[in-house]
């Protein structure tokens, strides 16, 4: 692991956050979020150049920054990052679980060590960062660890069987290790939010094996409004927190009707997630960073939405069940009320009695 000096230690007390992922597209933006909130914030990612880039960023943006040049995946270099960031800031308040890895491929067409390298940074390095915040959470009475998840853990797309598998199962990890804290009373909260598609790098060095250019799903979000959110999550820990409303309707959709979605998906997301262009060769970060500063914005900024809903999924889950019980109630009244032209329904009676 490498570690650069951070500018000043924690002197003035501000709070501290973990950003994993943090040199480029959501975890770059997450940072300066906090950072111009006046957070001091430790960068993990492995990629020098984005690393140097996100420091100058959460500078110039009023926070302190600690760089940690790790990958995710080394359980031993995430739990070192751990007793680095306590060391410099004296107490770890919030950790967030962005890094991630992908392969845009037909599931046969994914080799092995692909698979297991994508389920090695988007699942375990989700494990190895909680366990590490958790170790520290415990000793300093609290703090908050927040997973970025996907509408893809619910609801998964053809050309992305690694990815969403992973996200699934950093969703299934986080709802077991949710109800032990909640057992043995644990003041360190946990949450999860999902998001939709965003415009970030990672279209543009991604590993693909696909015939096009790869893109998002529409609708595009700004990764900046993606950070907001998981800010938002940060100080209200809702168990879940689904960011846009395709996220939503991807999440209903499958509980409501799962197969309905699935040859949906087998159409609309497959050529979704490719533009008209030809793929062309480029390197990819799988198993090594891409050189340069890429920063948080992909190049699709001009369709990116600079807006978006965002709710705790038990908010939305509670706003369907009135709905629901107004649509049954709306039914009820209706066929019990009196017709407009005679009496009950059924009955044939006028209530005017004979002409």
């Amino acid at each position: 692991m490498h570690v650069a000096t951070v500018a000043q230690r924690n002197v003035d007390g501000a709070r501290v956050v973990v950003v994993t992922g943090a040199s480029a597209g959501i975890g770059r933006a997450t940072a300066r979020a906090f950072a111009a909130r006046r957070w001091a914030v430790a960068l993990i990612a492995r990629g020098q150049d984005g690393l140097e880039g996100a420091r100058r960023e959460v500078e110039e943006a009023g926070g302190q920054a600690l760089v940690l040049r790790l990958d995710v995946a080394d359980a031993h270099a995430v739990e070192q990052a751990a007793d680095r960031v306590v060391e410099a800031f004296g107490r770890i308040d919030v950790w967030v679980n962005n890094a991630m890895a992908a392969i845009f491929a037909r599931a046969e067409d994914i080799r092995p060590e692909e698979y297991k390298r994508v389920t090695e940074v988007t699942y375990l390095g989700q494990v190895h960062g909680t366990l590490a915040a958790l170790r520290h959470m415990r000793r300093h009475g609290g703090g908050t660890i927040v997973q970025v998840g996907s509408a893809l853990a619910y609801r998964s797309i053809p050309l992305q069987a690694a990815y969403c598998a992973a996200k699934a199962a950093a969703r299934g990890f986080t709802d077991s290790l949710r109800s032990e804290l909640i057992h043995e009373g644990s003041p360190v909260r946990l949450t999860m939010v999902h998001l939709p598609a965003v415009n970030t790098p990672q279209f543009d060095w991604a590993r693909s094996r696909l015939p096009r250019r790869l893109q998002p799903v529409p609708p595009i979000h700004a990764p900046e409004v993606v950070a907001e959110a998981i800010v938002r999550a940060a100080h209200e820990a809702p168990r879940e927190l689904w960011v846009g409303s395709a996220t939503a309707q991807a999440i209903v959709g499958t509980m409501a009707a799962p197969g309905t979605l699935d040859r949906m998906m087998a159409s609309r997301a497959w050529d979704g997630q490719m533009t008209d262009e030809p793929a062309t060769a480029r390197p990819d970060n799988l198993f090594a960073p891409v050189p340069g500063d890429r920063g948080a914005a992909g190049r699709f900024t001009s369709a990116a939405r600079a807006r978006a809903m965002s709710a705790p999924a038990a908010g939305v889950r509670a706003a369907l069940a009135a709905a629901g019980l107004a649509l049954v109630a709306g039914v009820v009244a209706w066929a019990v009320a009196p017709h407009r032209r005679g009496g009950p329904i059924g009955t044939g009676v006028s209530r005017r009695g004979p002409a």
